[in-house]
């Protein structure tokens, strides 16, 4: 599914929306969203995050559950595609929060949307005074965002946008799950703490050393090292240089904590962590 339609943005506009209802088969069940931001820093953060995953990618799912955001790219890795798992807690975004799911059982919406078009409507929040997010159906189902602006007068200032999305039906849900764990080798690319990057061209060969690097290992990754760390005592992968630029240029998350981690000869997973949230991108490997 493809959604490149353009966003619609209004002034002073009444956001008098009817919410999103949608009607499976015959049984009907409502799916209903809204959230409110009233922090800036807040804000500018959800902001930064929206922004770096549009780096790195057009189409994206947004997941909603009572607890979470998750913004999913899920690209074919058999065509060479990239993968990115993004969680942002929602009560450190919102002041505000509802949802309702398809059902109890599942009590969770999938949307499909291009994410610039995101982007586009929260650059205009970057001083408001709150900012609202709603799941709404005008001639197509939108995330209708609300922006309050700063206003010399006493009537605040309104812009809205209307970001189409596509529903994702039930049956499709699995395939925006968070990315399974793979055995990583190392966490850097040799037992000593030390890493290189190695950039190649017809005309020159420029390589980065990186050395005392953090060797922590997390959870269930300390009991798969054991016996692969032993036989290579150095891991490398070789991967597409414009994503992998894409990537460390467009990220605007400002993490407290960056893992890399090494599949040999196989992918490049990165782990940025933050307070309430973190961002997975996945890179799999060129052949040589």
């Amino acid at each position: 599914m493809n959604l490149g339609r353009t966003v619609n943005v209004s002034e002073n506009i009444s956001c008098d929306q009817q919410e999103f209802v949608l009607v499976v088969l015959s049984a009907p069940s409502k799916m209903k969203f809204r959230g409110k931001m009233v922090e800036i820093i807040c804000i500018q953060q959800f902001t930064k995050v929206v922004a770096t995953v549009a780096k790195v990618a057009k189409i994206v799912a947004l997941r909603l559950s009572p607890s979470h955001l998750f913004l999913v790219l899920n690209e074919q890795v058999v065509n060479g595609g990239t993968s990115m798992w993004c969680s942002l807690s929602q009560d450190h975004f919102f002041n505000e929060y509802n949802m309702e799911g398809v059902s109890a059982e599942n009590n969770e919406i999938y949307l499909e949307l291009t994410i610039e078009n995101l982007l586009r409507a929260l650059k205009s929040a970057h001083s408001a005074k709150s900012l609202k997010i709603k799941l709404t159906k005008k001639r197509v189902p939108c995330l209708t965002i609300e922006v309050e602006l700063p206003s010399l007068v006493s009537a605040s200032r309104i812009v809205i946008h209307d970001v189409p999305v596509a529903v994702i039906p039930r049956r499709l849900w699995d395939e925006f799950q968070e990315p399974e764990m793979p055995d990583f080798d190392t966490v850097s690319a040799s037992r000593e703490g030390e890493m290189t990057l190695t950039v190649e061209t017809d005309l020159v060969t420029v390589k980065t050393y990186f050395k005392d690097l953090d060797m922590s290992v997390e959870g269930k990754n300390v009991q798969s090292q054991s016996n692969s760390s032993d036989c290579l005592p150095w891991v490398e992968a070789r991967v597409d240089i414009r994503k992998l630029s894409q990537f460390l240029v467009g990220q605007q998350v400002n993490p407290l904590r960056v893992i890399c981690n090494i599949v040999h000869n196989r992918m490049i997973h990165f782990f940025l962590l933050h307070d309430d949230l973190s961002l997975q991108y996945f890179l799999p490997c060129i052949a040589s």
